[in-house]
């Protein structure tokens, strides 16, 4: 069962040069994950503008920081980002807590994921989402639900990778309501 849509961005259609892939994998030996503090507002922020514009959504770095800030600070979300050694934050992702009737147990929506354009199939992705099944594990959670575009492809590839199974049963519905 969904329960809210997934917007990933970790799927691209950069090819990484020679070059690229041996920097990146050589980054991926520095990489780590954690989950983000007040201290990262200002850099997950710009990361989340960027992923809102993704999906074509105005610029809006204030809302953005305001959005991630308030999540934080109110523990609505579990944010994870995914670091250099640099301590350059290169993605996130976003966890929101909810329940699962039918099992009776509490359940995580991964919503957010995005991966800066440069780290992208350098394995930053599965990075944050083992990081966000630890986090589900360590807190006791019965699961994990996401969605993406049914055009993802490379995403899909990814989850399945990791043992996410597609749902065949139910169809996810959403509406817009006036506020």
């Amino acid at each position: 069962m969904r329960l809210c849509p997934i917007r990933d961005t970790v799927s691209t259609s950069h090819t990484l040069s020679q070059d690229d892939l041996f920097y990146f994998q050589l980054l991926m030996n520095t990489v780590s994950t954690r989950l983000a503090t007040l201290e990262d507002v200002p850099a997950v922020a710009f990361l989340f503008d960027a992923y809102r514009q993704f999906y074509e959504q105005t610029p809006n770095l204030n809302l953005a920081t305001t959005f991630i800030q308030d999540r934080i600070q109110k523990n609505e979300s579990v944010l994870i980002v995914a670091e250099s050694e640099d301590r350059h934050i290169l993605g996130f992702c976003q966890l929101y807590p909810t329940f699962c009737s039918v099992e009776a147990a509490p359940i995580y929506s991964l919503y957010d994921l995005f991966v800066r354009p440069e780290a992208r199939s350098a394995g930053v992705g599965r990075m944050l989402l083992l990081a966000a099944e630890q986090q589900a594990i360590q807190k006791g959670f019965a699961r994990m639900d996401l969605t993406t575009a049914k055009t993802n492809l490379s995403a899909q590839s990814l989850y399945e990778s990791l043992g996410w199974v597609r749902d065949e049963i139910f169809y996810a519905y959403n509406k817009t309501v006036a506020s």
